[in-house]
């Protein structure tokens, strides 16, 4: 029986391609993901605590508050300690050579003077030793054309850009310090001026050399005091070994659910596939069934069969995953993007690979084995045995309608319970009925999209359509395999789009003026607004800033823009907040009894109400409404530490945008940590994000698409070898071959376009009902459909399709007709 197996498996290589190919692409994925992660991980406990080789202790705040400079002379005088340095890490900006903000997230760190202490690569010259000293990582330096003892002016949120000179270049690549921007590196007290910090994230410490590190621990603890934590070495690498895998095991989660959803859509493809082939085995099983073989041997040869295939599927896509996390590799490193170690294949990669795709197999075969002895040895052997337009029973039937109706019951009222967990059910259950009701579903879906054609093609559109719905189950096993991919792309596009509107309506209504100024990864430096504020080609020059005191949001306002984030006044004279003038937001004056000329303390001053208003916009931290918003002159006498990351300039009167810009400009050459766009650049910034992770996101789910649309040129397949007879007999009464070729390319594009649209709905579904539970939750978000990339993933469908079609036409038309014709 196994050689019978093993031969049958060789004579039908051509038939499970396909069905391979499915596997492959699987394995591929689950193995590339693996062996692009394992490097990661190897790379991530390389360079972990890299900056630390030298460092025995080291002194943390055990609050939020940072170690004062003096912590570390007292750290440094402690008895049996040969260096001790305080570190920082902050952003910065550095000014090009050619007068312009490098672009890109810029790390500025404290690096110890200490030899003892000092664990950074040197590329060229040397680290800083004294203050107006400067290192930057080698390739910032290149690029900008920095040679050693060149001014580099180096800006940060405590002011304006200062020149420092260019001692030495060093190599942070892949380590903490890699944020894929430029590295910066000051001595402690240049960085703590810079950035306008009153000391240091943590103090390293390095020990005499024989001294006793333990007794060391304690007595650096006891200088430290109890507001400090000491660390010893071990504990130190092992939290930076930690944080770094825990970056890679997030990144590995994320990739690994996208892996599971090409597995599932390749074990629909493979299911189906083999119920096809083991219908079209009818009589071989009756035969054997006739000549003594069991049903449990038939059964057990079947899975042999699907276990062999698995294995040697799995073998080629392990191969492939190489070859796809090395590409995966050099994309990333073109785009930039911090990378960590090489690829690294585990024999545990291996194996998985190999195990996965075997008892992915293994599994999908199993039902239409199953059901592949089922059939009496003597009945199959009659014509009337082979029933290809088996349809679903009713019990599958009817439970799958319920299933559906529960799904779509779920996603419509999502919003009115608030539980976005019924968002996740609701999709979970709709996908399932759709699997259980598709026998009924999809041919009728078939049908409706095939009328036109059968008005237009005629007889043509008639026959593809009757082929298409002649086995209810199998059109819709391939339907379905489509729907899961096409469904979570279509989610993510649409919820994409509406997340975009949603953010370009937030921008609408809150910035009123023509340009925008925002610090990159940071609050705005402390003189740049009043620097704005004095240029006379501006007018409105506003830092939109905020604090909290004793559970009420106190905001700064400007009179021109206070009112375009309101939605209503319920009294007094809004335009009216001003020196000892706030308004009040309608929840905080109910709650207090306040009203128009009511008294109110705010830091300890008082104000008068000018108005009592209403506001849509969340509050954030505070109870809803619980907001006064104060002038920014009152703001700034109240809190002049506060710093806000944007502010809104509009032009003075009389003056154009573009000489208001230009003014602008002049101002922002000296501060490189901040960037300057107009309202639709600002818009395109905050949406940027959305689009780079639904890129990302489409690119990982077009693997299970693509699996997807193998599914439908297998079936095709699979269905031309079942007719062959049929097509001869066609053949022979007339239909040409450019009308053969068109009945495969209708059926083809019928089931791509029932399993996309179905996709395309269900995708729409989750994300509509998504936007709707966040709309009543306090956003502001509806529905907004991507006509264009939903209507570009239908017509990549169809396409598809058509070329999924090719082989199967091919081979249709391949053998003669009286060959055809005598074929059993």
């Amino acid at each position: 029986m196994i050689r019978l197996t093993l031969r049958s498996l060789r004579a039908e290589a051509l038939r499970m391609l396909l069905s391979a190919l499915a596997v492959v692409l699987g394995v591929a994925f689950v193995a590339g993901t693996m062996i692009f992660v394992d490097g990661m991980r190897a790379g991530a406990y390389e360079r972990a605590g890299t900056f630390d080789r030298h460092t025995d202790l080291g002194v943390y705040s055990a609050g939020r508050e940072v170690l004062p400079p003096a912590l570390v002379d007292r750290v440094r005088a402690v008895d049996g300690v040969a260096a001790a340095a305080g570190e920082l890490t902050n952003t910065a900006g550095i000014v090009g050579a050619d007068g312009r903000p490098v672009l890109g997230f810029t790390m500025l760190v404290a690096i110890p003077t200490e030899d003892a202490l000092r664990s950074y690569d040197v590329v060229a010259g040397r680290l800083p030793d004294r203050a107006g000293e400067v290192v930057l990582d080698a390739p910032t330096a290149a690029e900008q054309g920095f040679g050693l003892g060149a001014a580099v002016r180096i800006g940060a949120t405590g002011g304006a850009a200062r020149p420092y000179t260019l001692v030495g270049t060093v190599d942070v690549a892949g380590t903490a310090r890699d944020v894929g921007g430029p590295f910066v590196g000051l001595v402690g007290p240049d960085a703590l001026a810079l950035t306008g910090e009153r000391g240091y994230g943590r103090i390293m410490v390095a020990a005499r050399p024989g001294a006793d590190v333990a007794a060391l621990t304690e007595k650096v603890r006891a200088a430290s005091g109890a507001e400090a934590t000491v660390k010893s070495r071990q504990q130190i690498l092992d939290e930076a070994v930690e944080d770094a895998v825990r970056n890679v095991e997030q990144f590995r989660m994320l990739l690994l659910i996208f892996v599971g959803v090409a597995v599932v859509v390749a074990g629909f493809v493979i299911a189906n596939t083999f119920a096809i082939v083991l219908a079209q085995r009818t009589r071989r099983t009756a035969l054997l069934r006739l000549i003594g073989a069991t049903r449990g041997q038939v059964f057990r040869s079947t899975l042999l069969e699907s276990a062999v295939l698995g294995l040697v599927a799995s073998a080629l896509g392990v191969l492939l995953g190489v070859a796809l996390a090395a590409g995966l590799r050099l994309l990333l490193s073109r785009l930039d993007v911090p990378l960590t170690g090489g690829l690294t294949v585990n024999g545990s990669t291996v194996l998985t690979g190999l195990l996965l795709g075997t008892a992915l197999t293994v599994c999908a075969a199993l039902l239409p084995a199953w059901r592949g002895t089922r059939i009496a040895p003597v009945a199959a052997l009659t014509d009337a045995a082979v029933q290809p337009s088996q349809g679903a029973g009713r019990v599958r039937l009817s439970i799958g309608a319920v299933v559906l109706a529960v799904g779509v019951a779920a996603l419509a009222g999502a919003a009115s319970a608030g539980q976005l967990l019924l968002v996740a059910v609701g999709g979970v259950l709709t996908f399932f009925g759709i699997v259980l009701f598709g026998p009924v579903l999809v041919p009728a879906l078939a049908r409706v999209f095939g009328w036109p054609v059968r008005r237009v093609l005629g007889t043509i559109g008639e026959l593809a359509v009757s082929n298409t719905v002649r086995n209810p189950r199998r059109v819709a096993a391939t339907a379905t395999a489509l729907v899961i991919g096409i469904g979570l792309v279509s989610a993510f596009m649409v919820g994409a789009r509406s997340t975009k509107d949603g953010i370009e309506r937030s921008v609408d209504a809150q910035i009123g003026t023509d340009f925008v100024v925002s610090g990159i990864g940071q609050d705005l430096p402390a003189a740049l607004v009043g620097e704005l504020a004095s240029r006379p080609e501006l007018g409105v020059v506003h830092e939109q800033r905020s604090t909290v005191v004793d559970d009420v949001e106190i905001r700064a306002a400007h009179p021109a823009l206070v009112g375009r984030t309101l939605s209503g006044v319920l009294s007094g004279d809004a335009e009216r907040v001003g020196p000892g003038q706030v308004l009040v937001h309608r929840e905080l004056a109910r709650a207090r009894g306040w009203q128009v000329g009511s008294p109110v303390t705010v830091g300890g001053r008082s104000f008068r109400v000018a108005a009592v208003v209403t506001d849509d916009s969340p509050s954030g931290e505070v109870p809803a409404g619980h907001v006064i918003d104060l002038s920014d002159q009152d703001f700034t006498a109240l809190f002049p530490a506060r710093r806000g990351y944007l502010a809104e300039i509009d032009p003075a009167a009389g003056v154009g945008p573009a000489r208001a810009r230009d003014a602008i400009t002049a101002v922002l050459g000296r501060y490189p940590t901040v960037n300057l766009m107009d309202q639709g650049a600002y818009k395109k910034m905050l949406t940027g994000t959305v689009d780079m992770l639904l890129a990302f996101v489409t690119a990982l789910l077009g693997l299970a698409v693509v699996i997807a649309l193998v599914g439908v040129a297998n079936t095709l397949s699979l269905s031309v070898v079942e007719r062959t007879r049929e097509n001869a007999v066609l053949r022979a009464v007339g239909l040409t071959r450019g009308r053969m070729r068109a009945v495969l390319a209708v059926e083809a594009v019928l089931m791509a376009l029932v399993g996309a649209v179905l996709g395309v709905g269900l995708g729409t579904g989750v994300s509509a009902s998504t936007m709707a539970l966040l709309d009543r939750l306090g956003g502001d978000f509806h529905v907004v459909l991507p006509l264009g990339q939903l209507g570009l993933i239908l017509g990549v469908a169809v396409l598809a399709a058509l070329l999924a079609s090719v082989l199967p036409a091919r081979r249709a038309l391949s053998r003669p007709v009286v060959e055809a014709l005598a074929d059993q």
